[in-house]
């Protein structure tokens, strides 16, 4: 990756708030997961621990609303 665009990438995750960068780390993480060409399991324990974090994160007020996600759009 050159320079710059690693620079930029750094911008824009400056300017997001923390639900925002969770939301592009899991992005990320499954983009890269999709490349390795197949998706790994998890176990059940697993699964029920990534709800109970999404719930929690939900509970918190760290999602982003349909409304904001459209006006977000819009800008790109």
């Amino acid at each position: 990756m050159s320079k710059a665009l690693g620079q930029e990438l750094y911008q824009y995750i400056l300017q997001i708030d923390e639900a925002e960068k969770k939301s592009v780390l899991q992005m990320l993480k499954t983009f890269l997961k999709g490349r390795e060409g197949q998706v790994s399991r998890i176990s059940i324990e697993e699964y029920n621990r990534e709800l109970q974090e999404a719930e929690a994160e939900y509970e918190r007020g760290e999602y982003t609303s349909h409304e904001e996600f459209v006006k977000q759009i819009k800008k790109w």
